[in-house]
């Protein structure tokens, strides 16, 4: 698939990009090259290949899912200009 100038143009809109008149004729040539392996590459058989999240065979190492740190929310509030239970009361911005 070869794409026109037009298109290309387009593409480069939507990219924001500015290009100038010499770089289309070149843009035009290496996108629709990339367009004709895409297309090449949605050839290929794909019958009974199990998709993958990523090409190696490893799993993700956790870190054990405990508290390390104390509650120390009674003692940052004492700083607050207002606290009521436990939240941060901040003046009304919207009516």
């Amino acid at each position: 698939m070869s794409l026109t100038e037009d298109q290309v143009q387009q593409i480069a809109t939507l990219a924001r990009l500015k290009l100038k008149p010499e770089e289309h004729a070149e843009l035009v040539d290496k996108l629709s090259r990339i367009v004709d392996f895409v297309d090449h590459l949605s050839e290929a058989d794909t019958e009974g290949v199990v998709p993958m999240a990523h090409p190696l065979d490893v799993a993700q190492r956790l870190r054990p899912d405990a508290v390390i740190e104390s509650d120390e929310r009674d003692r940052f509030q004492e700083n607050a200009p207002s606290v009521t239970d436990g939240l941060y009361l901040v003046p009304k911005v919207i009516e």
